[in-house]
């Protein structure tokens, strides 16, 4: 018998599926729509290999996944800055521009504390990257972008 998860977890699970759904977009061309029902109907919750997946928040998950196409350009730019300068958006792995675009939306759009934010997906960051560099690559990235995004929460 499982326990059911708790508003954190599963607030916690939304992001990572928001990061999987975005990266399932941008790979295959998927409409938000379509990725949201798949997601929603067959991923949270699931089972695979034996392991049961956690159920996300699905309201939160579909406000982090609307707003981060419907604010993609902004996050991007907003990304943009936070990156060196000879590696734009555009050419990092396309897991980290998910990751990114997810914590953006988050961040400039939502009402959860930008250090929270970075907190959560730099746990995002080291699910997919357990053993490299990238979590912490995930954490500068990020604070510099809510540096930006939110400054009054560094003051």
């Amino acid at each position: 018998m499982t326990n059911k998860p708790d508003r954190r977890q599963m607030k916690s699970a939304a992001r990572l599926y928001a990061v999987q759904a975005l990266f399932q977009m941008e790979s295959t061309g998927q409409t938000a729509e379509a990725i949201e029902t798949e997601f929603e109907t067959h991923r949270f919750g699931a089972v695979y290999e034996g392991v049961e997946m956690t159920d996300g928040n699905a309201k939160f998950f579909h406000q982090l996944i609307d707003n981060a196409v419907n604010y993609q350009a902004e996050i991007d730019q907003l990304t943009d800055r936070a990156l060196v300068a000879k590696w734009p958006i555009g050419r990092i792995d396309p897991t980290l521009r998910a990751l990114f675009r997810a914590a953006g939306a988050e961040m400039s759009h939502g009402a959860t504390p930008p250090k929270v934010v970075i907190v959560e997906y730099v746990d995002v960051a080291k699910a997919f990257f357990p053993d490299g560099k990238e979590p912490a690559f995930v954490n500068a990235v990020l604070d510099h972008m809510a540096r930006e995004a939110k400054p009054a929460a560094f003051q």
